[in-house]
């Protein structure tokens, strides 16, 4: 992303962003920002999202001009607050730049996502593109971590985090290698009210039947597509050919299976919660 650098002014108020129309609450296309009250409320300034996002207040200030980004609600001292919407939307397109696309092809895909995306949606969003971005570790220090993270973290978190498989330790005491790709996820999980057993529990059970889905597909793959070719396996445009189906058919099988799963589980909550 970004990183050229910038400042806020003084107290994190918003320019460019949060300053269309009389009341400061109006965006590019009209929109209005959200409210400062209720839950999810925007609580963040432009300088506390920038160091949330890892990315600066300028970056942030060009992605609300390109419509990018939803204008912040305005609130005492016309200071910009921004919420987890903004937060999950930043990270979207962090991943979608990682992946290799341009601003243009971003705004274009943004624009086809409903305008009231939940953060929820968004992460979920983020986490199909993030899957196709090839695994590579990046180096971060404690004090980046922190201002990733929002907040103080002591050696619990990062223990925690380090259970999560979202950072090694390194032989600086400082400096941890990072998982760009689980980064966002883990940060979050820190503040969900339950035990790290049950995260790692709840992993597992995750890791085990996605690895017996994949070994289910991939033989419906080779029984059904690659038949076919048996004869050709010395072929090596056959080969070339089952390989760039391969490569094609990963992006659907993930959506159709990350579509199933968030359905089935809203089914198994409904049916359990429903009379709760």
């Amino acid at each position: 992303m970004t990183t050229e650098a910038d400042s806020s002014g003084q107290d994190g108020r918003d320019g460019q962003d949060g300053r269309h129309g009389q009341d400061g609450r109006h965006g590019r296309d009209g929109q209005v920002g959200p409210a400062l009250s209720g839950p999810g409320a925007p609580t963040l300034t432009v300088d506390e999202l920038a160091a949330r996002a890892g990315v600066t207040v300028r970056t942030i200030r060009f992605y609300s001009t390109r419509g990018l980004l939803p204008p912040p609600a305005i609130g005492p001292r016309r200071v910009g607050r921004y919420g987890p919407d903004h937060l999950s939307r930043l990270a979207l397109i962090e991943e979608l730049q990682h992946h290799g696309l341009t601003l243009a092809a971003i705004e274009r895909y943004l624009e086809q996502l409903p305008p009231d995306m939940s953060e929820h949606d968004l992460a979920i969003h983020r986490a199909l593109v993030a899957s196709w971005i090839p695994d590579s570790a990046a180096e971060m220090s404690h004090e980046q971590l922190e201002r990733r993270a929002g907040r103080a973290l002591d050696e619990a978190d990062v223990d925690r985090l380090a259970a999560m498989d979202v950072l090694e330790r390194t032989d600086d005491a400082d400096t941890f290698r990072i998982d760009p790709g689980v980064l966002h996820l883990g940060l979050r999980l820190l503040d969900v009210p339950i035990g790290l057993d049950s995260i790692l529990s709840a992993r597992e059970v995750m890791l085990q039947h996605s690895r017996e889905a994949a070994k289910e597909l991939t033989r419906l793959f080779q029984d059904e597509v690659w038949g076919p070719y048996s004869e050709r396996e010395r072929d090596p445009e056959a080969v070339a050919a089952m390989k760039s189906l391969s490569a094609h058919m990963q992006p659907m099988v993930v959506q159709a299976l990350v579509t199933a799963f968030q359905r089935t589980l809203k089914e198994e909550l409904r049916a359990r919660y429903a009379g709760g």
